[in-house]
């Protein structure tokens, strides 16, 4: 049976380019991510679970792969209401996670 494959990408130009974000599937760690970076792997066909966070945003995705499918997976950290704020006045301010499932 041929496998299935998943690629997650860290490209958004919405990126505020600040913090890693870590990816896992099926529960194990599977890669962390900085800006402009990319994994790709081969999974078995079936269902899945990708848990992807920023250390406070998490998301996840229950995904059914069918054998040769490809997804593709777009993350990003992105500025939020109040983001700039608390940046500007204690030189941090959350980070929200956008998570897009490209077909």
């Amino acid at each position: 049976m041929e496998p299935a494959r998943i690629t997650v990408s860290r490209r958004s130009l919405r990126d505020v380019r600040h913090r890693q974000v870590v990816v896992s599937l099926d529960r194990r760690p599977w890669a962390t991510l900085m800006f402009g970076e990319t994994a790709t792997g081969e999974l078995e066909p079936g269902q899945h679970t990708v848990r992807i966070h920023n250390t406070l945003v998490w998301k996840t995705l229950d995904l059914e792969l069918a054998p040769g499918e490809h997804t593709h997976i777009t993350v990003a950290n992105v500025a939020g209401w109040g983001t700039y704020t608390m940046l500007g006045l204690l030189g941090v301010g959350p980070l929200y996670l956008s998570v897009t499932r490209d077909k």
